[in-house]
């Protein structure tokens, strides 16, 4: 069951970066700091790159899809699970789309764009609670040992099972890019005074 283990570490760093949108989004509404339209844009690229194009496709294609095989009782939630993949899909549009009106009109879009953040990070919050709540104690309880031979193989090297490419460099290059542009004690990358001012670290 090592795609358990590979499935939450990927849960986690999601939620890293979830928290990082959060964080950044408080710091200019409540201590007026200015953007990092750098740091939000690789947070909300990888929000799309990674979540959309490779994680929720291994769910839907091995965990969920053997999970609704072998327990067909738990057809409700393998259901809304796989919709609200969708829908949070609408959810990444519509966040990248309040940025670049963030990006290109200035403090007036702040307001929406907190408001998408503030949405995305719940929505995706819940979602995964969802999953490790519910979906893996069932596939923990009803998968066979074949089962988890093949979701291990899917789930190792962070591959997209869609389109046969191993992305684990590009993915662990931009979370680097996040943690090196983040802040203490997101990241290791320039203060928000330190930002304001120019003065970004190398």
């Amino acid at each position: 069951m090592n795609a358990i283990n590979v499935l939450r570490n990927e849960h986690r760093s999601i939620a890293a970066v979830l928290n990082g949108l959060s964080e950044v989004v408080h710091g200019i509404r409540e201590r007026g700091e200015a953007p990092n339209f750098d740091l939000l844009g690789a947070m909300v690229y990888y929000m799309d790159a990674f979540p959309e194009r490779c994680h929720h496709p291994k769910e839907n294609r091995y965990l969920f899809r053997l999970l609704r095989m072998r327990a067909p009782a738990s057809a409700p939630l393998v259901d809304r699970l796989e919709h609200e993949h969708r829908i949070g899909a609408l959810k990444t549009r519509a966040l990248e789309q309040a940025l670049e009106r963030y990006r290109s009109g200035g403090a007036g879009e702040f307001p929406a764009f907190a408001a998408a953040v503030d949405d995305f990070v719940a929505f995706n919050r819940a979602h995964m609670h969802a999953e490790d709540a519910e979906a893996i104690p069932l596939a923990r309880e009803h998968l066979t040992a074949e089962d988890w031979v093949a979701i291990d193989v899917a789930f190792a090297g962070h591959s997209d099972p869609l389109a046969g490419i191993d992305a684990t460099a590009g993915y662990n290059q931009l979370f680097s890019r996040i943690v090196n542009l983040a802040p203490p004690p997101l990241g290791v990358g320039p203060s928000a005074e330190e930002h304001a001012q120019g003065r970004v670290r190398a």
